[in-house]
């Protein structure tokens, strides 16, 4: 399959250029998606070795033909477990380019996008016990509000959450545009877009407990970096970009950096951007969903 139709990669050269690759050394494409980071990361190998890992059945059939090159068809949260199944101990870099993948939000019958109609799954593995449809018409009333407020900081959570719940009363919620109609009311027409995106956003968050999965991601990438290796995350929206932030300049989730007895930072990253990398204007232009990437690196001390 043509990678580039399944998912254009953000920031492709630069976050390579960023993970400063050793020819030689051993690497970890965390989002593995439709290949086009791992692709460019193997052109700049000669007898290293790349571990891609993605929960999506989907991605296998974007599996590159190369010896140097192994897919791990499980959720990036795994990552240590199954790279000591591979005898992998540590490594000299990793990149995660989060959030969905082009082909997940034009593939309609997954249930990701505010356009069409499809049911409302947004599970990124299968293999998933909960859909958003099973959230959207269980969850108590505060647990909706819940979700909505944290993972989609969504104005007006209450009122929404009240309206699904009359709804399903009368007939569950079952396709997105059923949601979509719901929710459309609840905001003028210009800031329907927004609306509407905050709500999926918030509902594919809970049903693939993508903020968890994200931190165990950040503290085992960061045990298995080797001295000067380098982790490399693409983010796209605040509430990863922000506990991406605090985690590279602190080590942990809250941004309180802890200091030594001599008032050193006692952290084991060093951040190598200060401030986050955009995508340049021209690839804004040709992909429109590069527009809120958010690039930080940095470097194993």
């Amino acid at each position: 399959m043509n990678a580039g139709g399944y998912h254009i990669p953000v920031l492709l050269s630069a976050s390579i250029d960023a993970l400063n690759v050793h020819p030689d050394g051993l690497y970890v494409d965390a989002t593995f998606g439709g290949g086009g980071h791992s692709r460019e990361l193997l052109t700049r190998l000669n007898q290293g070795k790349l571990f891609g890992f993605d929960q999506d059945p989907d991605a296998k059939k974007n599996t590159p033909e190369d010896d140097r090159f192994t897919l791990v068809p499980q959720n990036f949260r795994y990552l240590k477990n199954f790279l000591r199944m591979y005898g992998v101990r540590e490594i000299d870099g990793l990149l995660a380019d989060l959030g969905v993948s082009s082909h997940q939000f034009d593939e309609a019958s997954r249930g990701f996008s505010i356009h069409g109609d499809a049911p409302l799954d947004m599970r990124m593995s299968q293999q998933g016990e909960k859909s958003a449809a099973t959230i959207i018409n269980t969850a108590e009333h505060g647990e909706l509000i819940r979700i909505l407020k944290r993972y989609g900081e969504v104005q007006g959570a209450a009122r929404i959450a009240s309206a699904i719940c009359k709804q399903r009363e009368e007939q569950p919620i079952q396709q997105t545009a059923e949601l979509r109609r719901l929710i459309e009311r609840f905001a003028p027409v210009q800031k329907r877009h927004k609306l509407l995106a905050q709500v999926f956003q918030a509902l594919r968050i809970e049903v693939n407990d993508e903020l968890t999965a994200l931190e165990e991601l950040l503290q085992q990438g960061t045990e298995l970096l080797k001295p000067g290796g380098r982790m490399v995350v693409i983010s796209y929206h605040s509430l990863e970009d922000r506990m991406v932030k605090y985690f590279f300049r602190s080590g942990n989730f809250d941004g309180d950096v802890k200091k030594d007895f001599y008032g050193n930072p006692i952290t084991p990253l060093k951040v190598i951007t200060r401030s986050a990398i955009q995508p340049g204007e021209e690839e804004m232009n040709d992909n429109t969903r590069a527009r809120s990437a958010r690039m930080r690196i940095a470097e194993k001390i």
